[in-house]
């Protein structure tokens, strides 16, 4: 029997180390790891928003002022949650940190999360609190036409104590993504964790205002993937003495990618001298440039992954390794080079997802050991496949589909000068 000391000791011991009030996941704690879950430790982690998202889909154009008929439907969505599926699915298993509540939609996710087989002990469940919702309203052509975003659970319950749990997993990750729905000092805190370990931070910035939030933790983020919108409103905050100049691109449509990148140039230094190393800047149908220094390597951080451990992973590697393109056309001068990739054609069901679905599928080629122009024809052929789907993220992947368009991709990259 214990001795009253070590009893009282236990007492405070398990008071100390107990989760926050409501918490109601009870899942074996992060420090206890079982065998399986040694075997998550080289797992990408995923940081921010898993969200309902309710989408109005008209079957004529909305008018003001009055009821369109149309469909809606309940769809899993959350930047961090999307780009974690969509891993999961071309054979990489990320480990998602988030916050649900206890009500309907906190159900709906965690419900679809555990079907994935991947691990949920990251996932914060909360009671009294409402689950992330996102209510979007489309255009007959999938476009997003207006959008209203409840996310406050991320913003307040999504502590840096909460991420100090996993701080093994973190420590062993290839590849940290953050988004940037986390409040700012649990951004910081995460980006920090992570650079102390030598894990690359890649930060997705989810919406031109929550972009922002980058200015405190630039200086420990390696990658980024704004749209053109998103990519000026972080230069303007992280060189508030520069003037950048705003760009919309259904006012400049037909302009030479050329000239657009000349015009996006001051922003991309920016960046680039604040300590990013990648820049991945979504065009919509004009697809992306890819701008990064010279001497990016993620080899130190995925050299030890098992591609033996998933099917599908180890083929997709094998077979896009051994896609042939023009090497020459990264040589040159200058620390950083820049290339245009093109969006490949599709039947656009909903553009919703088709951005989270270009980073997942990046982030999987870089984990499993691609070059990075490879990994980025990855993320454009899953981009395409979320756009073809009424889902944030396609039931499924297949390789000989995600060849095709990756060979496609390659054979039409264009060095861009810098």
């Amino acid at each position: 029997m214990e001795s009253s000391p070590r009893r009282r000791l236990a007492s405070i011991s398990r008071h100390l180390l107990q989760p926050p009030d409501r918490i109601l996941s009870n899942g074996p704690r992060p420090n206890q790891l079982s065998a399986d879950s040694e075997l998550l430790g080289r797992a990408p982690v995923v940081i921010g928003g898993m969200v309902l998202d309710i989408q109005a889909i008209p079957s004529e154009e909305p008018r003001p002022g009055t009821t369109t008929p149309g469909k809606v439907r309940y769809v899993n969505g959350g930047v961090a949650r999307n780009i974690a599926e969509c891993m999961s699915k071309l054979g990489t298993k990320p480990f998602i940190i988030s916050v649900i509540g206890a009500d309907m939609a906190g159900e709906q996710l965690m419900k679809y999360w555990k079907s994935t087989g991947l691990p949920t002990e990251g996932i914060l469940k909360l009671e009294g609190v409402t689950t992330p919702v996102v209510s979007n309203v489309f255009g007959c052509m999938g476009e997003s036409v207006a959008a209203v975003a409840s996310v406050d659970a991320v913003e307040t319950y999504l502590t840096s104590g909460w991420i100090e749990r996993f701080r093994r997993n973190m420590n062993d990750a290839p590849v940290v993504m953050v988004d940037a729905n986390l409040p700012p000092q649990t951004l910081e805190f995460s980006c920090r964790m992570a650079a102390v370990a030598g894990v690359p931070v890649w930060f997705e910035p989810v919406s031109v205002i929550k972009s922002s939030r980058i200015a405190p933790v630039a200086n420990l983020v390696a990658c980024t993937s704004p749209n053109e919108a998103e990519l000026i409103a972080m230069a303007t905050v992280l060189s508030p003495q520069a003037k950048f100049e705003s760009i919309n691109l259904e006012e400049i449509k037909g302009l030479p990618v050329e000239d657009l990148f000349q015009m996006l140039k001051p922003a991309i230094f920016s960046l680039f001298d604040k300590g990013i190393r990648l820049l991945l800047i979504t065009l919509g149908s004009d697809g992306l440039f890819l701008c990064h220094s010279r001497n990016l390597d993620f080899s130190r951080n995925n050299s030890n992954l098992n591609l033996t451990t998933d099917r599908f992973l180890g083929q997709l590697y094998q077979e896009v390794n051994n896609i042939y393109y023009n090497h020459c056309f990264a040589k040159g001068s200058s620390e950083f080079c820049a290339f245009h990739f093109p969006a490949i054609p599709a039947e656009v069901v909903s553009v919703i997802g088709a951005g989270d679905c270009l980073v997942g599928g990046t982030l999987v080629g870089i984990c499993a050991g691609l070059d990075v122009a490879r990994s980025v024809a990855v993320g454009v052929a899953a981009a395409k496949g979320a756009v073809e789907s009424e889902n944030n993220v396609p039931d499924k992947f297949l390789v000989t589909n995600i060849l095709d368009e990756v060979k496609e991709v390659l054979f039409r990259v264009k060095p861009l000068l810098l």
